[in-house]
């Protein structure tokens, strides 16, 4: 197991584990199992899970962050509403959340401003005990439509995707999981393989990055050289499509052992789950 797995795990908290195995997307298939939340959200943007997948986030396109409780670990048939964050004081038109591995730190991203935000739960992976952090990172100087954010597993770098730029922004963050200490890195353009990223995801030691969008209705691998260097990225030629399930595939996120690869789709409004 990588040191930055041991180090996601330990801060989570979270028991030993499965050793994560990178997924194997050219031999990917549909588990022919979802879960539809339309009556939730409109347009499930992003899409996240605890370590432990027993519990599950997603978004819709206004302002709402939604948790829903599993009652078998990462099996979305099993998922029953628990609650939502309304984040409009600080976020019009929400494309993602994620979460520090401890869940003490939720991060929103915000599309119509190209605004990362931070946030605070005093309890941790309840969202609703979340509060405005004051803390964020304005990118619109590298992407004008953001839309995912995924973060290094120490924290100590955040990378940044959206639909209008077509490709991924590094960012180094001088204190660990504090955006505010932010600083840009470097681009790495994929509009050679799609022109709408929605969605962005990397294993845990940083020498796998995952990118899908709406252009192209597919997710793309990338290998890095140097792991978490993103000048260091080349394409795989290695893709899946996710057509046959949703034609606007906006999140995309994977178990933490990599078998299984979870999409959030804004065609369907439905959740899909694949084995990888």
């Amino acid at each position: 197991m990588s040191i930055s797995r041991l180090m996601q795990m330990g801060a989570a908290g979270a028991p030993s584990g499965p050793v994560w195995t990178d997924p194997d997307l050219n031999n990917a298939s549909y588990d022919s199992v979802s879960l539809n939340i339309s009556a939730k959200a409109a347009y499930p943007a992003g899409l996240w899970f605890k370590p432990d997948g027993t519990k599950m986030y997603h978004t819709n396109t206004t302002a709402d962050v939604h948790e829903y409780n599993l009652s078998t670990a990462w099996d979305i048939t099993s998922a029953t509403f628990a609650q939502t964050f309304d984040a409009i004081s600080q976020v019009l038109s929400l494309q993602h959340v994620s979460f520090s591995p401890d869940g003490a730190s939720m991060y929103l991203v915000c599309f119509t401003n190209d605004i990362l935000y931070q946030y605070s739960l005093s309890t941790a992976w309840d969202i609703s005990t979340a509060s405005y952090a004051s803390k964020s990172l304005n990118a619109s100087t590298q992407e004008g439509q953001l839309r995912k954010a995924f973060f290094k597993t120490d924290g100590t770098k955040v990378f940044l995707t959206g639909s209008s730029g077509d490709a991924v922004y590094e960012y180094s963050l001088s204190t660990a999981w504090d955006i505010s200490t932010a600083s840009y890195v470097a681009t790495f353009s994929v509009s050679g393989q799609e022109g709408s990223p929605s969605s962005l995801f990397f294993n845990p030691d940083g020498t796998k990055m995952f990118l899908g969008g709406v252009a192209t209705d597919a997710i793309y691998q990338y290998s890095l050289s140097t792991a978490w260097d993103l000048s260091t990225a080349s394409y795989d030629s290695i893709s899946f499509s996710f057509s046959s399930q949703d034609t606007n595939p906006a999140g995309v996120f994977f178990k933490s052992d990599g078998s299984k690869m979870y999409l959030s789709g804004y065609g369907t409004d439905t959740i899909y789950q694949y084995s990888t």
